[in-house]
């Protein structure tokens, strides 16, 4: 085995290293002898961001050390400053101030995914597919449940702050062929269509980018009929065109209901008024609409 260059730190928690800016215990390695995390989700893009923290590079040094491990051959695995790196060896730097940590993989994944999703801008496909690695490791470590469906957070935990629901609706984009992940990259397909056609076979995801692509976007209910295919192969293209065609072009059921008296009795004082209550309940529907509307950013 290769001698180390540098001397490994000893931190108590993952959550301590990534949580304090100090330099202490960091050492200076070779740009060259750093490689990326394994199927690293977060894309390192030359755009405006990079063209400056090269600048500031250049002009300042690396002044947060990255974090890396470890391996039987002298390298070492990047867990978080991929962006840092690539902007240092842009600056022509060849050391780069860095942290070891001798970490199990499960620990180098959940460390990964935890330091990139500060980021401020983290698309829909790095989201769903760090969480996915994240979940994957988390099952490893007994902190989350295997199925038929996967894997699953225990009741009432999140992750990176976001419920249970919102975690698997990410990691369902990562079904989705590369065509339309893009699409929801951009914007151009919203996340909970997304997730609905991650549910059918990859032909049928071809098709329906062919029509988006021929025919413009698509809602939802456009694809509530295909509901009952997603464990049928047997459609053809032509049929599946059709079933889009007729989702466009059915009238949506106008919903009606009522709260009797009775029932808001149950949550409002007698003295509240009529518009008072309305106010109210308008008030926490809107509340209701807004945290919903987040969840499928």
């Amino acid at each position: 085995m290769a001698q180390r260059v540098g001397q490994k730190v000893k931190l108590s928690s993952i959550d301590e290293l990534l949580g304090v800016p100090s330099t202490e215990g960091a050492v200076d390695l070779d740009v060259l002898t750093i490689y990326p995390f394994e199927n690293h989700p977060f894309r390192v893009v030359d755009d405006e961001k990079m063209d400056e923290l090269v600048e500031s590079i250049k002009e300042s040094g690396v002044l947060t050390p990255v974090l890396v491990r470890p391996d039987d051959e002298g390298t070492y695995e990047m867990i978080s400053g991929h962006r840092r790196l690539h902007a240092a060896k842009r600056a022509g730097l060849r050391k780069i101030p860095a942290i070891i940590k001798e970490m199990t993989n499960d620990d180098a994944t959940i460390a990964m995914v935890n330091a990139n999703s500060q980021r401020e801008e983290v698309l829909p496909s790095e989201r769903a597919f760090a969480l996915r690695m994240k979940m994957d490791a988390m099952k490893h470590q007994g902190k989350a449940t295997s199925s038929l469906e996967g894997t699953k957070l225990r009741t009432g935990d999140s992750i990176d702050s976001l419920n249970r629901s919102q975690v698997h609706r990410y990691i369902r984009l990562t079904y989705l062929i590369p065509k339309l992940l893009d699409m929801v990259d951009e914007g151009r397909l919203a996340v909970f269509v997304g997730v609905e056609i991650s549910f059918l076979n990859q032909a049928y995801q071809q098709w329906i980018y062919e029509y988006i692509h021929e025919n413009g976007m698509i809602k939802q209910e456009q694809l509530m009929d295909l509901r009952k295919y997603r464990e049928d192969n047997s459609l053809t293209q032509e049929q599946l065109i059709d079933i889009l065609i007729q989702g466009r072009s059915t009238p949506q059921a106008r919903k009606k209901f009522t709260i009797t008296e009775r029932k808001l009795n149950k949550f409002f004082p007698a003295y509240y008024s009529q518009p008072e209550i309305e106010r109210i309940i308008y008030g926490l529907l809107e509340q209701w609409r807004q945290e919903h509307e987040s969840e499928d950013k």
